[in-house]
């Protein structure tokens, strides 16, 4: 699946060392537009002043946290639509429940690299479009044109795959 490498991606991480981390791994990507916020809270100031199409969140951080980010990103209408991947070194089934409920477009838990990022991303934005509708399902289209007059008359075929 492509992406739009210029799309502008927030990652939210109160551990600097992991949101350097995380923009190396995008950045191998492709992607260059990438903000980054320490907490939810900054993050949060942040998305309501820049459409930002993903949001990548570290689960645990004070004083707000990627699950409290997730609920009031949820629970905002200007927001709501904005795809949500979140990363935590922990992978407790209640909290991928948790998440899940809230709202999370994926979960990754660390350590992960640019393969496993790139992959839950592509299950994100493929998601998104099927959610709206929009798939890009193949389709075979075999058309017989026949043109003429009655002392003449040419046939073609012409295959399609769409």
């Amino acid at each position: 699946m492509a992406f739009d490498l210029s799309m502008p991606i927030l990652v939210i991480d109160d551990y600097g060392t992991m949101i350097r981390i995380i923009r190396n791994l995008l950045k191998q990507i492709g992607f260059e537009n990438v903000d980054d916020a320490t907490d939810g809270s900054v993050a949060l100031a942040k998305m309501q002043g820049k459409k930002y199409g993903l949001v990548i969140s570290d689960w645990n951080m004070e004083p707000m946290t990627g699950y409290d980010l997730l609920r009031e990103v949820r629970a905002n209408p200007d927001l709501s639509q904005t795809p949500f991947i979140m990363i935590t070194a922990e992978s407790k089934t209640e909290n991928v429940i948790a998440a899940k409920k809230a709202g999370v477009s994926n979960y990754i838990v660390k350590p992960f690299n640019a393969a496993t990022l790139k992959t839950k991303m592509e299950a994100v934005f493929r998601d998104n479009l099927l959610r709206r509708g929009r798939t890009s399902t193949v389709v075979d289209v075999h058309i017989r044109i026949t043109i003429g007059s009655d002392s003449h008359v040419s046939t073609g075929e012409l295959d399609v795959h769409v």
